[in-house]
């Protein structure tokens, strides 16, 4: 039908699983590597969007080396390993604030389950903000150097990381909306 609008392909693929996933520790910003088994999930992604027979015109990505890896090793097994790729801070996990690098199972033993399950699952609760002049504070990070710091979170809650996405995917359909498969 001559004029119909294009339909494409949207697929979001989780990082595999970080070594702080391994250890259960809240990870958030944190850059971690992929586990063992992260490499294999990351693998096993490819080879399932292989089978499905996907090509892909780009990937975006966020700026956490789980992330870029898994897409990496996607793309390598999936035999697309030339797809431009793009970076984007706004694509990063939840920041976890001063839970991260702590043991969930401490954390809950600290706080209570209550609090704790209260900070992970609430749509708009955050966990406490990680302090300005942590290492932990995005603002303190080379890669976010670019960024202004106001823009950086200290924390985030689930409605918080809502808002931040459908930002950036809004201006990715803007900009890249004749592309088929992202």
């Amino acid at each position: 039908m001559a004029g119909a609008p294009r339909i494409g392909t949207l697929v979001v693929l989780r990082h595999g699983q970080s070594t702080w996933n391994e250890l259960n520790l809240f990870t958030g910003w944190h850059d971690v590597p992929l586990s063992a088994k992260g490499e294999a999930e990351a693998d096993a992604a490819g080879r399932t969007l292989r089978d499905a027979e996907l090509r892909f015109d780009i990937v975006y990505t966020s700026l956490l080396s789980r992330a870029i890896e898994t897409n990496r090793r996607a793309l390598t097994t999936l035999g697309q390993s030339d797809v431009r790729i793009e970076r984007d801070w706004r694509l990063n996990e939840r920041h976890y604030g001063a839970l991260q690098g702590l043991d969930k199972k401490e954390t809950t033993q600290r706080h209570g389950a209550e609090q704790t399950k209260l900070w992970r699952r609430s749509f708009d609760v955050p966990p406490p903000p990680v302090d300005r002049n942590s290492p932990e504070h995005p603002a303190n990070d080379p890669r976010y150097a670019h960024i202004d710091p106001h823009l950086l979170p200290a924390t985030e809650c689930l409605k918080d990381v809502v808002a931040r996405v459908i930002g950036w995917v809004l201006r990715a359909i803007a900009i890249n909306g004749r592309r088929r498969h992202v």
